[in-house]
């Protein structure tokens, strides 16, 4: 059973039986999993084609001979991963049909592309409204729709990992335009050579992010990303603590799409350092709806690990602090009495 707010147990179990099949899930980077391998005979022998659809055409690509046993070997293995794909298509359906959110198709098929082309193994990030939905399913509570909105995608990633990881997932700009061809690269305000963002015809932006390194030659300035090909992301303070502990989850798109998310608890005390951040207040009160949602999840299902973000937090400087505190007044009354009460004796008794 659930409340009105949350989700029942045995959508929480095709959750996880979800997450797990996709992280599962092996890819063919030459034939997408939607498509499907066929035997056709011509002048007398039989060869393997991969068929898919595109719009309201059939198209069709030459694997190889039927006699190689290589490619039959290749065509049987994906027989397997279409049979997984199925399966995971139908939990997917059933998942957004008991309430969770589902994912945009542009924004499913942004992340499923970045997905593909290596960044998550390469240790990045999803963060932002996208991230958040992935929390769903993870904490079994319903989300609503309006923090939900979004018209942009948020990737991260540490200067150090993209720096020394040691392989690159090669140009964003051209993983996204194979997604929308109408996506351009935005020249940095700071250095017209590098671009942190890329924004398609209908003005959805991506943008890629990184912690703040702290010294002032780098204040300001892009981030050219070893990673993600050279390419750059936008410093900005406060992400190191986002980013540094992480959990898996699946967006809801197609036979579910494995992403890397910060840690819900993290993410929900980052929020309110965000919305006090804000020049522009216009997303502030989305920022504190996240924040609220997951603290009331998080207090009943993760307290321990809560208390600890919250602490470290608050623990972090007197500028963290005042962030915090900006940030929690902001909160419906229960996640304030929630958040005071892990606070420090010293805070508690300030209040």
């Amino acid at each position: 059973m659930a409340d009105e707010t949350g989700i029942d147990l045995s959508t929480q179990t095709m959750f996880a039986e979800l997450l797990q099949r996709a992280l599962d899930a092996e890819f063919d980077a030459e034939f997408a999993e939607k498509g499907s391998f066929v035997r056709k005979r011509l002048k007398g022998r039989l060869y393997w084609y991969y068929q898919w659809r595109a719009g309201d055409k059939v198209m069709s690509k030459y694997a190889g001979p039927a006699s190689d046993p290589a490619v039959t070997d290749r065509a049987a293995r994906f027989s397997r991963i279409k049979s997984s794909y199925r399966r995971r298509h139908t939990l997917v359906r059933a998942l957004v049909a008991a309430g969770l959110p589902s994912t945009d198709p542009l924004s499913g098929s942004i992340i499923e592309a970045m997905w593909k082309a290596g960044f998550f193994r390469l240790r990045g990030v999803l963060v932002g409204t996208l991230a958040y939905q992935g929390y769903a399913g993870l904490l079994g509570v319903r989300l609503g729709q309006r923090p939900l909105m979004t018209q942009d995608a948020d990737f991260a990633q540490f200067w150090g990992v993209s720096e020394n990881i040691g392989e690159s997932m090669g140009d964003p700009l051209a993983v996204l335009q194979k997604v929308d061809p109408t996506f351009r690269a935005v020249p940095h305000i700071n250095d017209p050579f590098v671009s942190t963002r890329y924004r398609n015809r209908q003005d959805y932006a991506v943008d890629f992010l990184t912690p703040n390194r702290g010294s002032a030659d780098h204040q300001g300035r892009p981030a050219r990303m070893k990673a993600l090909g050279g390419a750059g992301a936008q410093p900005l303070r406060h992400l190191e603590y986002l980013l540094h502990e992480t959990e898996r989850s699946v967006l809801l798109l197609g036979g579910g799409v494995p992403v890397t998310i910060p840690r819900a608890e993290r993410y929900a005390i980052h929020k309110l350092i965000v919305a006090a951040s804000r020049v522009d207040q216009t997303k502030a009160p989305k920022d504190i709806l996240q924040a609220h949602t997951l603290i009331q999840a998080l207090a009943a299902m993760r307290p321990a690990e809560l208390k600890r973000a919250w602490t470290l937090a608050w623990e972090s400087g007197n500028r963290w602090r005042q962030k915090l505190q900006a940030g929690r007044q902001r909160l419906p009354a229960e996640s304030q009495a929630v958040l005071r009460d892990l606070s420090p004796a010293r805070a508690r008794s300030a209040r």
